[in-house]
């Protein structure tokens, strides 16, 4: 995640960098170079913010559900924990998902992929964070 991103996303959800601070559990301090960029901003913060945004969109009942999107065959579905506890719009949130057929080693390899997914891609393009034109 980029720095303009991490504004974009605190200024969709009509937040200070105090009030953001707070969400995410972490110091303004830290928001504040984060914003700057004097800081990068680790995996778990963009998850926990497209966590967020997908919350205020109502992302979870409206959402394709990402084996669909993926059309993963039943044999994919039940190694995969996206399928085993049921969260198919929460793919994204959850580490060892099976996407491309393999797990990824760790959450900034996971976010490259999953970033590319349509599953993801709708919560950012309906909070205005890319554009699909």
């Amino acid at each position: 995640m980029k720095k303009d991103e991490l504004l974009r996303i605190r200024k969709i959800l009509e937040k200070t960098q105090r009030q953001l601070s707070a969400i995410l559990g972490i110091s303004i301090r830290t928001i504040r170079s984060y914003e700057q960029g004097t800081r990068s901003i680790p995996a778990y913060v963009e998850r926990q913010l497209f966590f967020i945004l997908s919350q205020q969109q109502e992302i979870m009942t409206t959402g394709r559900l990402c084996w669909d999107v993926k059309k993963c065959p039943p044999s994919r579905r039940e190694k995969c924990p996206a399928w085993e506890f049921h969260c198919g719009t929460l793919c994204w949130f959850i580490n060892g998902t099976i996407c491309q057929c393999a797990e990824k080693e760790n959450w900034e390899e996971k976010m490259d992929v999953c970033r590319k997914c349509e599953v993801l891609r709708s919560i950012l393009e309906n909070s205005g964070l890319i554009n699909t034109k």
